[in-house]
């Protein structure tokens, strides 16, 4: 395998995430909340569960209410080892 190959494996093993910023208060960083739906164990009903990700905006080019994908990077901080890769929707 040659080294190109090898990177692309790679970076299709990180995680990506889909969901909505919810803060970008601060410098280079955004807080992104993301949605998922899970099954209660006994009675069966859907819940809506919400995680936060603080994620890495180096362009600040995200404002609160975007829609963007993110992908989990190296640990950039603390709290912060996701990165932005796209806006998909500007907030309306």
């Amino acid at each position: 395998m040659s080294t190109e190959t090898t990177t692309t494996i790679e970076r299709n093993l990180r995680k990506e995430r889909v969901g909505i910023v919810t803060s970008n208060a601060m410098n280079k960083s955004i807080v992104v909340a993301v949605e998922r739906m899970e099954k209660h164990a006994k009675y069966g009903k859907f819940l809506k569960k919400t995680s936060k990700f603080m994620a890495h905006d180096e362009a600040e080019t995200s404002n609160v209410g975007d829609t963007v994908r993110i992908m989990e990077t190296r640990p950039l901080s603390k709290r912060k080892c996701w990165r932005l890769v796209e806006v998909i929707e500007r907030a309306k």
